[in-house]
């Protein structure tokens, strides 16, 4: 998912591109100076990239190396194991809570201390 602006004449139009199954489609958000469309934009870009703040949870390599789809366990794993509550806001905003869930329960690269606190947190946010 991204957002791609088109310049029509000297107006700038944002769309937001997914895909649905084999197709892709572009839905309209609106002139891309409107404030909505601006915070929308900037949402959607927190979220592709893997944030600078977050630099030091990753400190044996590059972010831009980092594919947010290819190496999400790699990501969530990080995150949950060396991260703070911002780190995970960020990370709920990138990962649906089943799919980061899902990691606790598979990997073995988050210590049982880690593990048995996520659970913990996630047990009382109801999901």
């Amino acid at each position: 998912m991204s957002v791609v602006i088109k310049a029509i004449g000297k107006s700038k139009y944002a769309y937001l591109v997914v895909r649905e199954g084999e197709k892709v489609v572009h839905k309209y958000l609106g002139p891309a100076h409107k404030q909505q469309v601006v915070k929308i934009m900037s949402d959607k870009k927190e979220i592709s990239v893997i944030p600078e703040r977050l630099r030091s949870l990753f400190w044996d390599t590059s972010l831009t190396k980092i594919h947010m789809k290819r190496n999400a366990r790699y990501i969530i794993e990080r995150v949950l194991e060396f991260g703070d509550v911002d780190a995970l806001k960020w990370l709920q905003k990138v990962y649906p809570d089943h799919t980061i869930i899902d990691v606790l329960y598979l990997s073995k690269a988050i210590t049982e201390k880690s593990r048995n606190f996520w659970l913990i947190w996630f047990e009382g946010s109801d999901v």
